[in-house]
């Protein structure tokens, strides 16, 4: 492992738990690899502009005005820093039963046709491959399973989008039951700080 990018998506500072456990699998990593470099992309406090009229054509066909040659260029930026990570940790916290707009933006740039996944008469391909992604998930309620489990947008949301490009080798971490008290939430950062401990055992190592 060479290069860790790391991504986080909450709108909070203080408190937020996907932070803090990304933070967490960040140390786990360099434990392993003390060498590797870490590039960072916080599209929480620092977002990537919602695709509008005035910027689709950037992203989705051929750029013409300043604007759409602006969103050309954040893009290519957001596919370089993909394409130069072996490593991806992304912060996904649940908003509304699903991402956060932020991560949702921040997709809609790195998903670009020829680039980062192609059509053919076989159907779509992604095209970066050989990575690994660990996602931190945050939830206020009980979704991995119950009744609730039916209006989880967001992990099965996550998986589509990462496959679709060709990351499928993808570890979800969940922090759940985080708005059940600080009991619950304790126990539930005990229990994600141990998941991420685990991936050690599984984590490559520098030579």
């Amino acid at each position: 492992m060479k290069s860790v990018l790391v991504i986080n998506s909450s709108a909070a500072r203080e408190g937020s738990v996907s932070r803090l456990l990304v933070e967490e699998t960040v140390e786990r990593l360099l434990e392993a690899n003390p060498f590797a470099k870490i590039v960072r992309r916080d599209v929480g406090e620092h977002p990537v502009p919602h695709l509008t009229v005035d910027t689709l054509n950037g992203v989705r066909g051929t750029p013409v005005t300043d604007a759409e040659k602006r969103a050309r260029v954040l893009s290519d930026a957001l596919i370089s820093e993909l394409r130069e990570a072996d490593t991806i940790v992304i912060g996904a916290p649940m908003y509304n039963f699903g991402v956060t707009t932020a991560l949702r933006s921040w997709f809609d740039y790195v998903l670009r046709a020829g680039e980062t996944f192609s059509y053919s008469s076989a159907g779509p391909k992604g095209l970066l491959s050989g990575k690994r992604v660990i996602v931190i998930e945050s939830r206020g309620g009980l979704y991995s399973e119950g009744p609730a489990s039916a209006v989880d947008f967001q992990e099965p949301y996550l998986r589509h989008l990462l496959g679709f490009i060709g990351l499928t080798d993808v570890t979800f971490v969940r922090a759940e039951k985080i708005g059940y008290g600080p009991e619950a939430r304790d126990a539930s950062l005990r229990q994600a700080k141990l998941d991420i401990a685990a991936l050690g055992d599984n984590l490559p190592v520098a030579a």
